[in-house]
Parts: C-alpha cells; sequence; structure tokens
C-alpha cells in the first residue's frame, strides 16, 4: 500500500491531494479551459530584473509599468476580495497581489481553485505595497500548466539526499539555491574555454564509442553495435585521439568531454563524468604547470571573487601553488629517500619497515608511489604539483633524459586530493609501443580474460612524427565542487548515477 504523507497544513494525504488535483483538471477540460492545450505565453519581463529596476520605488507607489510574468506559483494567501501570492520565475521570486475587482468575478474565482506549483502567466503593473514589497497587481491570470503532486511540505521539505539526487527536478523547485550550484557550473565552463580559445586552442570532438579496450588501468563500460556486428567500449579519456590531431598539424586542440569508467561509486567518483584534455605543441609539463596555475587563479577570481576561497571548512590559498617532486615529497613527510634505493629490494624492504603495502610489480618505482600515497597525499591541503612520477605508473609520459627512471610528469593535489593530471608526451614510437606492450601483458596477467589491446594505430600515427607536446587533464566536477564548496559529485551533477529503487 502507497505509505501516506500527511500534510497538516491541508489535511490530506499526499495521495489524497493527487486525486483533488486530478479532479480540478478534470472539472477544467470538462468546461473546456484544459491548460494543456495552451501552448505559449508572452513573457516579457523576470523578477530579478525589475526588482533591479525599481529598487528605488517608494512605498505605495505605482511604477506605471505594464508586464507579462510566467512561473510557478510557490505561494497563495487568500483574503476574500483580495489575495497575495508568490510567482518563481527562471531569475528568482516576486509577490502578486490579486484582487477581484481588478482579475473579474469568474476569473477570481478560477484563481481560488489553484494549488501552490501551479505554472501561471500573469499581467499587470508593478508597484510597490505600504510594507515594502515589490509587487505585481494582477489584471490577468492565466493556468498555464496544473501541477498534479504537491511540492515537498513548506517547499524545503526535500531533505532527503537520495530522494533529492534521484528527483533533480523537485530538488530545484524546493531548494532553489540548488540552481546556485548548476548556474556556477556553466560558468565555470565559460570560463575554462575563453581562457583556452584566448591562448589560441582549438575545440574539437572525438570518438566516444571506440573499437577495443585499450591496456589502462581503467575499466570501461561495454556495448554492442549491431550493423557492425561488433563489440564497442565507451572511452576511458580523450587522449590519444587528441594527440593524433597534434600529429596532423592542429598544434593547440582541447575537448570538454564525457567519459565512462565502470569503477566504484564515492563523494569523489561517478560512473560517467566530464573531463577536459588539452595538448600544446612545442611545450613540456612545465607549460602545462604554469597553465593550470594561471587558469585556476583566474577562475577563482572570476568564480568566487577571492583567490583565497573556502572549501568544507577550510581556507584555500589559490594564489599559492607549491611545487615538489615526488621523491621530494616522500622524504619531506616520510622521511624516506628514494636515493638510499640502490635495488628493488632496498625498495621492499623500505616499504614492509614502514607498512607500506606493495604493488603488484614491485620495483623501486612503484614503491615509491605507494610511498606517496600513504605518506604524502593526505597532507596536501593547499594546492601543490607533485612532478617527476616513476615511468612504471606513466606509460605515457616522456621520460626525464637525465633520469630515465622517471618521465615529465605532474599532478596537482587540492585538500588531499587529486585534480589533474600532465606530461611531456612520449612521442618516441618504438618506446611508446613497448610500453603499450608491456602494460597489456601485464594487464592480462592478472586478468587472463580481460580484452584490452595495444592501440597500434597510435603507435602508427606517432611514427608519422609527433612533435614535443604538453598534455594535460582534469576532471570538471572536481573543479566544480572546490569552487561552489560541494561535499559530493552528486551535488554537482544535475542527474548523478543512481540505483533504481526498485532494485
Amino acid at each position: 500500500m502507497e505509505e501516506q504523507k500527511r500534510n497538516p497544513a491541508q489535511g490530506l494525504s499526499e495521495s489524497e491531494q493527487v486525486q483533488v488535483r486530478r479532479q480540478k483538471l478534470a472539472d477544467l477540460q470538462a468546461a473546456g479551459h484544459d491548460p494543456f492545450t495552451l501552448t505559449k505565453y508572452p513573457q516579457d519581463a523576470y523578477s530579478a530584473d525589475l526588482k533591479e529596476e525599481f529598487k528605488d520605488l517608494p512605498n505605495e507607489t505605482d511604477s506605471g509599468k505594464q508586464v507579462a510574468l510566467a512561473g510557478r506559483m510557490m505561494s497563495k494567501r487568500v483574503m476574500g476580495k483580495a489575495s497575495f501570492a508568490h510567482l518563481r520565475d527562471d531569475k528568482g521570486d516576486i509577490q502578486l497581489y490579486v484582487r477581484r475587482d481588478e482579475l473579474g468575478e469568474e476569473a477570481y474565482a478560477a484563481f481560488k481553485k489553484l494549488d501552490v506549483g501551479d505554472i501561471i502567466g500573469v499581467k499587470g503593473e508593478v508597484f510597490r505595497t505600504k510594507t515594502g514589497e515589490l509587487s505585481v497587481r494582477a489584471t490577468e491570470l492565466v493556468l498555464l500548466a496544473k501541477s498534479l503532486r504537491p511540492l515537498p511540505e513548506k517547499f524545503h521539505g526535500l531533505t532527503d539526499t537520495e530522494m533529492r539526487y534521484r528527483q533533480r527536478y523537485v530538488d530545484l523547485i524546493a531548494n532553489p539555491e540548488v540552481k546556485d550550484t548548476f548556474v556556477k557550473r556553466s560558468q565555470i565552463l565559460k570560463e575554462i574555454r575563453a581562457y583556452l580559445d584566448e591562448k589560441g586552442f582549438l575545440e574539437v570532438d572525438t570518438p566516444i564509442l571506440t573499437p577495443f579496450e585499450i591496456g589502462a588501468s581503467a575499466r570501461p563500460f561495454y556495448t554492442h553495435h549491431n550493423s557492425l556486428n561488433m563489440d564497442m567500449v565507451l572511452r576511458i579519456e580523450t587522449e590519444l585521439y587528441l594527440k593524433r590531431l597534434i600529429v596532423g598539424g592542429m598544434d593547440r586542440v582541447y575537448e570538454v568531454g564525457r567519459i565512462f569508467r565502470n569503477e566504484g561509486m564515492d563523494p569523489k567518483h561517478n560512473p560517467e563524468f566530464t573531463s577536459i584534455e588539452l595538448y600544446q605543441a612545442f611545450t613540456d609539463f612545465h607549460g602545462m604547470m604554469d597553465l593550470v596555475e594561471e587558469l585556476y587563479k583566474r577562475l577563482a577570481q572570476k568564480i568566487c571573487g577571492s583567490m583565497v576561497i573556502p572549501y568544507q571548512g577550510k581556507q584555500i590559498d589559490m594564489g599559492h601553488w607549491e611545487r615538489l617532486t615526488m621523491i621530494e615529497a616522500v622524504k619531506k613527510y616520510s622521511g624516506v629517500d628514494f636515493n638510499d634505493w640502490a635495488t628493488d629490494e632496498d625498495a621492499i624492504a623500505a616499504a614492509k619497515a614502514h607498512n607500506v603495502e606493495l604493488p603488484e610489480v614491485p620495483t623501486k618505482g612503484a614503491i615509491l608511489a605507494e610511498f606517496f600515497d600513504a605518506f604524502v597525499e593526505d597532507k596536501l591541503i593547499q594546492p601543490t604539483f607533485i612532478y617527476d612520477y616513476p615511468v612504471e605508473i606513466s606509460p605515457l609520459a616522456k621520460r626525464k633524459p637525465d633520469d630515465p627512471a622517471f618521465t615529465e610528469r605532474f599532478e596537482y593535489f587540492i585538500d588531499c586530493t587529486e585534480y589533474g593530471n600532465a606530461f611531456s608526451e612520449l612521442n618516441d614510437p618504438i618506446d611508446q609501443k613497448g610500453r603499450f606492450e608491456r602494460q597489456v601483458a601485464e594487464r592480462k596477467a592478472i586478468e587472463p580474460d580481460c580484452k584490452a589491446q595495444v592501440d597500434y594505430d597510435y603507435v602508427n600515427a606517432l611514427e608519422y612524427g609527433l612533435p614535443p607536446t604538453g598534455g594535460l587533464g582534469f576532471g570538471v566536477d572536481r573543479l566544480v565542487m572546490l569552487l561552489t564548496d560541494s561535499a559530493s559529485i552528486r551535488d554537482v551533477l544535475l542527474f548523478p548515477t543512481m540505483k533504481p529503487i526498485e532494485q
């Protein structure tokens, strides 16, 4: 049996309220006033714009301006021959003053039958009441769409977090401040695009459906193409296609792309997410480091109005970025010096002595990365670049000329979280082929049934010549979390992945 949720204000359960509203709709349709046959309304003004335009209008004064507003009725207070209501449009709320003498007997009676949540159109004059509230004196009021379900109690009752994510449409109605996060998300993307466009980057699109699984550690989603009778993979990155374009002579490219990874979910991970990857010919990872710092400072100033931004109770100074090699960072926070390890066995002994988990292939470089995870990452509150990564964990990055055990790669961290990854891109096709083949072999040794393959077409592209190139990838969702002080990735995704209720 359906749960009966009592609404003290109306004395009816939710299902009873739905029945009442459906009957009101049926009565309207029987009388030839079906609101769902209407196709448009001549909206010519918005609440926030009117409040700004008439901010100096004195109390008890008419503006002389006639407007047509449209939106959702969020409250209604009937007082005999005169009533008050609030209309919410795309930019905010505004009060409506509805009088029987102004509206007419029949229209006023129809207004009194409206429900909170109905979509209405209103025409009338803007004025300010004696209590100082800017309002519209209604001369016409039209029902544009009937709301057949009651809004959450008191319009702020949708506090169940899971239900808010599942029914974002109700969340946006009940908690209007939620919309601000997504307005900011749009502004962040707009600002990133503006910055990259100013730098001469070209926005491009690359395939979402790819022909096979590459050897990377991220797990993909599979689908099947009927016409070609072949399995296809939803992309886990945009990197290899974008670098093909650098080979082709497009020197600066970027993509704002949806990425899909068939992995776990937590407050910082969703199976589908948005990333930005960009590649610039004739620069290196230091050039990418400078770009990240400049971009993030600009975003903090433009979106938050300050270089120091609040995030989950901390003050993050986006104006200052520390730069450390992975060796320096591990030595700083654990006291262990990579340079003391002469062999892999030395590294294994150090890991055991410090209770550091051994990687699947326990080489010095891979163990250094485990020390970083164990001792360093949770210390990096303020913006920090960590660079010079071991070659074992960097299959696409160029080796350091003076130390081929390490690569020209960095990741950057804020509030103990990795926000992006960048390389001096590997452009040696022979080295790249060998790394790809080792990567796939290691995957299959661990997972014999995995379908990973080497992308030999990408190796073929490299054989035509990839210029020295800097590349960068970062997650948009985590960046939006940071700039909107949001605790969970689900707070910055309009429709996060959710397990169906029936399961």
